[in-house]
Parts: C-alpha cells; sequence; structure tokens
C-alpha cells in the first residue's frame, strides 16, 4: 500500500534529529571532560568553605587574629601539630591555622576573581577601540600594550601598590581602628595586579575584532542598515566571548599567585590579616620546628592553581568547534 504522499514529509521530519546548538554542544563536550568537572566542583567546595569559615563560628571555630599563648590547661599553645582543638594546628603566636587558612583563602580568591574583573573591562574596552577605531587609535592602543608587556609585571606591581597603600583614598573606603588602610589593602592589590595583567585580553579582543569585522555576516548586518554599536554587540562582541573566557580562567590562578608572591615578599595585606603568601612569609621563620605552617597554605596555592588549570582546559576544549562532540 502506498504511503500518502502529503503525509511522508511530515512524518520523517518528526523523526530528524534536531542538531545542537554551540552552546549546548560546548556543554557537552565540557560534561564529557572528568577532570574539568571534577576540578570545578573543588573550587565550588573552597570557595563556599572559605565564605562559610569568615561569616559562620561553627565553620571557623576560632578567631584567626585572636593570639593564645596557652591553652585552657595551662599548657603551651604556640607551634602545636593538628589536634582536635585546632585542626590544623596553630602557629608562633598560638593563632588557630584552620581560621587563618580560610580567612586567607577568602582573601587570595577575592583578589583573583576582583583583578580578573578589572582586567576583563579594561582589556575588552580597549581592545575594541583598537579594533574598531581608526589606524591612528589602533596605533596608540598597540604602543601602549607594548609599553606596559616590556616593564616588569612584579616591579610595575610593586610600585604601584606603594603608591596607592596607606594614603586616604575615600573611594577605597577607610582605614581600621587600630590598622590604617586594611580595608583598602584588597582593592589597591586589585588595583596594582590589573594595571599588568589587561594586556593579553586586550590584545585577544583587538585580533578577534580585527578579523569579525571583515566577515560576511557583519557586512551584511552593516548593508541592512544596523548601526555600529548593534553591529558590536549583536555580531562582534558575542563572537570574542569564548577567547576572553578562557583567558578569564587562566587569568584568575595568576592573579592568585602574584598575590602570593607580594605577600611572600612582605607586601601583601597588613598583618593581623592573612593571605596565602604571608601565612608561608610567616611561616619561614619555622621551618625547622613547623613545616606545617608553610605547607598548609601552600597546598591551597597549589590546589587553587592546579583546579583553575584543569577548569581552564576543559572550557577551552569545550568552546572549540573543531573538538569532538
Amino acid at each position: 500500500m502506498a504511503r500518502d504522499a502529503t503525509t511522508l514529509p511530515t512524518t520523517e521530519a518528526a523523526h530528524v534529529p534536531v542538531a545542537p546548538g554551540p552552546a549546548a554542544a560546548a556543554w557537552r563536550r565540557l560534561r564529557a571532560n572528568r577532570p574539568a568537572l571534577l576540578s570545578a566542583f573543588m573550587l565550588a567546595v573552597i570557595a563556599a568553605v572559605a565564605v562559610l569559615g569568615s561569616t559562620t563560628d561553627a565553620v571557623r571555630r576560632h578567631d584567626p587574629t585572636v593570639q593564645s599563648y596557652t591553652d585552657a590547661a595551662g599548657a603551651d599553645n604556640t607551634d602545636r601539630p593538628p589536634n582536635r582543638e585546632n585542626w590544623l594546628g596553630t602557629d608562633g603566636l598560638g593563632r588557630d591555622m584552620w581560621a587563618r587558612t580560610l580567612q586567607a583563602t577568602l582573601f587570595s580568591l577575592r583578589i583573583g576573581v576582583g583583578a580578573e574583573v578589572v582586567v576583563v573591562a579594561v582589556g575588552i574596552s580597549l581592545g575594541m577601540i583598537a579594533g574598531l577605531g581608526g589606524q591612528r587609535t589602533d596605533r596608540l592602543v598597540v604602543w601602549i600594550t607594548d609599553l606596559a608587556y616590556a616593564f616588569p609585571d612584579i616591579l610595575m606591581i610593586i610600585l604601584v601598590r606603594q603608591v596607592l597603600i596607606g594614603r586616604d583614598w575615600p573611594i577605597l573606603g577607610g582605614g581600621h581602628p587600630q590598622i590604617p588602610g586594611v580595608p583598602s589593602a584588597l582593592l589597591v592589590t586589585v588595583i596594582a595586579i590589573s594595571v599588568v595583567s589587561w594586556v593579553t585580553v586586550c590584545r585577544l579582543v583587538r585580533g578577534q575584532i580585527l578579523s569579525l569585522r571583515e566577515q560576511e555576516y557583519v557586512t551584511a548586518a552593516r548593508s541592512a542598515g544596523a548601526g555600529p554599536w548593534r553591529v558590536v554587540r549583536v555580531h562582534m562582541l558575542p563572537n570574542t566571548l569564548s577567547t576572553v573566557t578562557v583567558a578569564i580562567t587562566f587569568g584568575i590562578p595568576r592573579n592568585i599567585f602574584a598575590e602570593a608572591s607580594l605577600a611572600f615578599i612582605g607586601l601583601g595585606v597588613p598583618p593581623p590579616f592573612a593571605s596565602l603568601g604571608s601565612l608561608m612569609s610567616d611561616g619561614r621563620a619555622h621551618l625547622q620546628t613547623n613545616s606545617l605552617l608553610v605547607i598548609w597554605p601552600a597546598l591551597v596555592v597549589a590546589l587553587l592553581m592546579l583546579c583553575f588549570t584543569f577548569l581552564s582546559d576543559g572550557i577551552r576544549d569545550a568552546l572549540d568547534p573543531r573538538s569532538s562532540s
């Protein structure tokens, strides 16, 4: 019996699989990358515990700034190994290392994320200006980026930090009642790291814009009467997000490591507050008696760097259209 020709296309079309969009295909590739998913899960756990440790006494258990030279029984409470009361032991001043590690981890994460927000905002803005502006504008931005690349990063960070820290900057917030400049130390460090970290994003966005503005669909949008802002917002900027996303996930651990390097040489957050770098710097004096004071923050830094690296690789592979589905 012959099939009805009028119903054939509709019936067969119902069984034709619909190809997933770019976002769905990228998400499927990312889900198939187990190291990336595990890294994302571990980063979420670390961030959640660090945040809870700063807001919930049940998690941190002790005040990270309180010095306790003796315990309840009157015994020496300094440089103690891990025990029931102090899960990671105590430092040379009797402060709980678990609470201080949570505080330091949150501070370092805030530095990494905060600096990357500034980096992305500045990098995308200057990259789009260079890519869409005239030849003179492009040359000026390229000259500025080359100059920033030529200057040593760590030296520039130190110079900017020392110029800003300790001054009365209303936009950065007031000082701590006993320790002036503590609330502003976070923003000053973010600004100092951002000054040298925006160049990579700027160059990436500039290259993408220069390539996209010659594409046929951009030319067609302009021919259809789309304004410059609409062409950038709808057709150009979304196509740069994959590159920027990968740069962000690589940039956050780089910022954390830069802050740890600053703190390790004594240019971190003012004491008694802590970052992962300052914990390692303080623990150097106790390497012979209690090496755990260096090991704990070093392990956290290593774990953060490793997780961000695996996650960055996974996102890069997922956003690559040439990856196997």
